[in-house]
């Protein structure tokens, strides 16, 4: 397995091997649920109470996550 690493995770002191990822802590707007994911999300990911697509808590972009909910903390 290849890992690739980029000149800014160098700049960062970060080694091959190392994802540069965090979780947060995101609260859905609708049900006010807090829930971890992923800062780099592949997939959509729904509230796990109220599930509803309008309720989506983060989207990928390809990069970092467009996070449509309000973020709580960020967890190393």
């Amino acid at each position: 397995m290849q890992t690739y690493i980029n000149a800014i995770d160098i700049q960062r002191g970060m080694k091959i091997g190392e994802t540069g990822g965090k979780f947060i802590k995101v609260r859905c707007e609708k049900c006010k649920n807090e829930q971890i994911t992923f800062e780099k999300v592949s997939t959509k990911v729904n509230c796990l109470i109220c599930g509803e697509s309008e309720a989506k808590l983060a989207e990928p972009t390809g990069g970092k996550s467009k996070i449509n909910a309000r973020v709580l903390e960020v967890l190393d």
